[in-house]
């Protein structure tokens, strides 16, 4: 019992670590991406090629005055950047990292929590996160946050729904599990989900750019019409963790977006490069290999989304709602219902 404990404070810890870790160089490489779409060079001051850029930001926020308007709901106020940082890191405890190691005859998943509901838990905590949007932004008794917050919920209602369908064509058409590892599992045998769920594929991608509020749909915190959007009224750390979370927020559903659609740790021709190195199951090196095969998905995906922030246009708030509820919601319904004629004509599906 003390060692399970031992372990999933290990893992706990861990993961905490690779989410702060990530989102933190994350701002790091997006200046540096956005310097080199425009041409010029990004952070370079501190540390060598700016290295330590996300500390010195990091101090500076600390180093930035307190400020709480006298108007304000001051415990909500507070509570608001707080919920939506707790939300985005505890979306990690489903995701399956690597294979489970073997150690000492003990096997160990290299994952917080393995539940037969991750993917409904997935939903149901991105739709927590929102709250702490929409916390803040009526907390700080401001106009313009507060539309910002009305923007961010009627946004995660609009496109929650065709990411909900888009997973259901998942789940039927990988075997009817809501659990991340036996989805990743089924995964294995080189045949990612992407081959049977393009369509769902594209639908849950510009979803998750949408839930993420990154642009082209980074309509809740639009500068050229709401000053700073849901957190023009906070400054300092609580500044930080809004800016911190959404980071997060970003490398997390990369990973979710690798785990569901890619293979997660799975690559191609996994099995022969471990028999060539003579690894068995459960070694510690084929976790590692599997580790890394899925943080380069996840890298691949954080620089697509930067890609897009910095070549498109933001949308109008008319065209956002309209590619919700007139295009992306049919395609999904579509979606649905081709995955369900395929499954059954494979003899997968009976009524």
């Amino acid at each position: 019992m003390i060692a399970f404990v031992i372990y999933k404070a290990i893992m706990c810890a861990a993961v905490f670590l690779i989410c702060l870790g990530a989102a933190a160089y994350a701002t790091l490489w997006e200046r540096k991406f956005a310097a080199f779409l425009q041409d010029r060079k990004g952070p370079s001051r501190a540390g060598w090629g700016g290295l330590l850029q996300p500390l010195a930001d990091g101090v500076k926020m600390f180093m930035k005055e307190e400020i709480i308007p006298n108007v304000s709901n001051r415990a909500l106020f507070i509570l608001g950047p707080s919920l939506f940082m707790i939300t985005a890191v505890v979306t990690s405890a489903v995701v399956p990292w690597a294979k489970p190691v073997n150690i000492g005859g003990h096997v160990y998943d290299m994952q917080i929590t393995d539940i037969n509901i991750g993917v409904i838990y997935l939903l149901g905590v991105a739709s927590i996160g929102v709250y702490g949007i929409m916390i803040g932004g009526w907390a700080s008794n401001n106009k313009f946050a507060l539309l910002g917050a009305v923007r961010a919920s009627s946004q995660m209602i609009s496109y929650e729904i065709p990411m909900g369908f888009a997973l259901i064509a998942l789940i039927i058409s990988s075997g009817g599990s809501l659990s991340l590892k036996t989805i990743v599992e089924g995964q294995d045998a080189g045949f990612a989900n992407i081959i049977w769920q393009p369509l769902g594929f594209l639908i849950f991608f510009i979803c998750a750019l949408a839930e993420t509020n990154r642009a082209p749909f980074d309509l809740p915190e639009c500068e050229t019409e709401l000053v700073g959007g849901y957190h023009t009224e906070y400054s300092s750390m609580k500044l930080g963790l809004f800016l911190f979370a959404e980071y997060i927020n970003m490398f997390i559903s990369s990973a979710v977006i690798a785990t569901l659609y890619f293979g997660g740790y799975n690559f191609p021709f996994a099995h022969e490069l471990y028999a060539k190195l003579g690894l068995a199951d459960g070694s510690v090196w084929i976790s590692l290999i599997g580790f890394g095969a899925l943080m380069t998905k996840i890298f691949g995906f954080i620089c697509l989304f930067m890609w897009i922030r910095w070549t498109l246009p933001r949308f109008r708030y008319d065209q956002l709602m309209n590619l919700g509820w007139k295009t992306l919601l049919p395609l999904s319904l579509f979606n649905l219902a081709l995955t369900v004629v395929i499954e059954f004509f494979r003899g997968n599906i009976h009524f």
